[in-house]
């Protein structure tokens, strides 16, 4: 029994809440990860977890050998890194934790050329949902964080700031008319996130050092689309449901495509920074190091919005379009005018 590989997997089970769960993520079946578990269990003469049909839950002696089994594999973990260091080339598994959002407009299309820099680095992603902080399972986590300050045990590097702004497709702006300021939206469809019962607008930029403008929050009407699903709310903007406030990220290359088109160029409704977080060890592994550093040389590692200002569209300070919507503005038609 290779003892290191029983332990990694009895960790992941417990992590991932599952056999199931645990055998996706590391690549082999069901029974292959349940007999692991066994003949570890074996091996030791004790039952480390209790087995329902409902959940997983660890025995006395399976929390304290848990304890332990992190402490080793981090020992582990510490000494590969320390002889990956001297290796004059990256290698092996890098484990990647961020939103699905980030992965799949930003991280996804930049993956390539890491491959192409270091081809001995694999890469596990997993993007479950929003992130907030920094995830012990992980090599490396992208965190999106509002004005609240880092906190935890753990090194971070900044990555870039984000704006959320509101977008819409030329095609429902030229139906409908292209608001001049915030109020406006009042006779707009409005796409946004369930869980929110107002928005706030804020004029100008808004970085960590300065506030920003004149702020205007509204209540809206039942918006036509409501969902926590950032993807959906991008894909209903660019086929003209209504207007959406969305990450720059997100959004970056619809702006360039003239897809989608800023509405308001002079306000943003939030801001957030993204860091690259990485657990506090004595050795970090060169794999970790190349490629926290490749995404800073990304991203810009500044506190400024990188896609915004690829995109032409950095929020003003005076109200005008910005250079994407001059391609296809139109003189905008009020929704009292047209009715």
């Amino acid at each position: 029994m290779d003892r290191l590989h029983s332990m990694r997997v009895f960790c992941r089970v417990i992590d991932s809440g599952s056999f199931a769960a645990a055998a996706r993520e590391m690549n082999l079946s069901p029974a292959v990860v349940t007999r692991l578990v066994a003949d570890l269990e074996e091996h030791l003469g004790a039952r480390l977890i209790n087995r329902t049909t409902r959940r997983l839950a660890l025995t006395d002696i399976g929390e304290s050998y848990l304890e332990r089994v992190r402490l080793i594999l981090t020992e582990v973990e510490e000494a590969e890194a320390l002889a990956s260091t001297a290796s004059s080339e990256p290698r092996g598994h890098l484990r990647i934790l961020c939103a699905p959002a980030f992965a799949t407009h930003q991280l996804a299309k930049h993956l390539p050329k890491f491959h192409a820099m270091y081809p001995k680095i694999t890469i596990e992603l997993s993007a479950p949902g929003p992130v907030e902080t920094m995830d012990e399972n992980f090599d490396v986590t992208i965190i999106s964080m509002g004005r609240r300050p880092l906190d935890g045990d753990f090194v971070a590097r900044r990555l870039a700031k984000a704006e959320v702004i509101a977008c819409a497709s030329p095609e429902y702006l030229d139906r409908n008319g292209r608001p001049e300021h915030p109020t406006d939206l009042v006779l707009h469809e409005a796409m946004l996130p369930t869980f929110l019962r107002e928005i706030t607008f804020v004029q100008g930029a808004w970085g960590d050092d300065e506030p920003g403008g004149e702020s205007v929050t509204l209540t809206p009407n039942r918006p036509v689309l409501g969902t926590v699903h950032t993807d959906t709310l991008y894909a209903a903007a660019l086929h003209g449901l209504g207007i959406a406030g969305l990450p720059s990220f997100v959004v970056e290359d619809a702006l360039l495509e003239h897809a989608l088109e800023r509405v308001l160029p002079a306000w943003h409704l939030f801001t957030v920074s993204l860091y690259a977080a990485m657990p506090t060890r004595k050795h970090v592994p060169a794999r970790t190091r190349a490629f926290v550093d490749f995404l800073v040389q990304v991203f810009g590692g500044e506190d400024k919005d990188p896609w915004l200002s690829a995109a032409g569209c950095e929020t003003r300070t005076a109200s005008k379009p910005c250079p994407v919507a001059e391609a296809t503005a139109k003189p905008a038609i009020s929704a009292k005018a047209e009715a």
